[in-house]
């Protein structure tokens, strides 16, 4: 499992549309995911000890969000045959023990994952009401353990971003384990 860091926002840049399946079959489309006063969109798996360390901390922000008017989707990009934890079973039994208030998507194809430029497990984009890119940042110190009482930069930008429409201009990139991209 590869460390990978995320770019430096790219503010600005517009979210991409999708349309992708659920653990049930349902499709989702960005436009049935945005929040009015913002949208979260992040990458994440089952399988990434990044993730598993900070996931009962993404529920936490993703409830509190939705308060503020910031809407939170989760795709999962991975390639299942070679991550077997990913695989849509999986996932849905995840997102039933963690009690999830987003959508887990399936991103089979890898495609939504390359549009928007994803490159780790856990990935975040944070978007204003206009869908535009305000933050790409880690949602806290923790690393392949949480870090007790560690800031929530992830929760205090979008917190900023539905009172402004602005991110930080200070961000620190997110850390984990590389998307497994299936073999061309």
């Amino acid at each position: 499992m590869a460390r990978t860091e995320t770019p430096v926002c790219d503010f600005g840049r517009p979210a991409v549309d999708f349309a992708l399946p659920d653990t049930e079959g349902r499709i989702w489309r960005l436009s049935d995911v945005q929040g009015e006063k913002g949208t979260l969109v992040m990458f994440i798996c089952n399988h990434c000890p990044y993730v598993k360390a900070v996931l009962d901390r993404i529920v936490r922000d993703a409830r509190e969000l939705k308060g503020l008017g910031v809407n939170t989707v989760a795709i999962m990009s991975n390639d299942p045959s070679d991550y077997p934890e990913d695989s849509p079973e999986n996932m849905k039994r995840v997102a039933e023990a963690y009690k999830f208030s987003f959508p887990y998507l399936v991103d089979e194809s890898q495609s939504v994952a390359k549009a928007y430029g994803a490159v780790c497990t856990p990935d975040f984009f944070g978007y204003n009401a206009d869908l535009e890119l305000q933050y790409r940042g880690r949602l806290d110190a923790s690393r392949k353990e949480a870090e007790p009482d560690a800031p929530r930069e992830l929760f205090e930008a979008m917190k900023q971003v539905a009172e402004t429409g602005r991110g930080p201009e200070e961000q620190v990139p997110s850390m984990g384990c590389s998307i497994k991209w299936r073999e061309a």
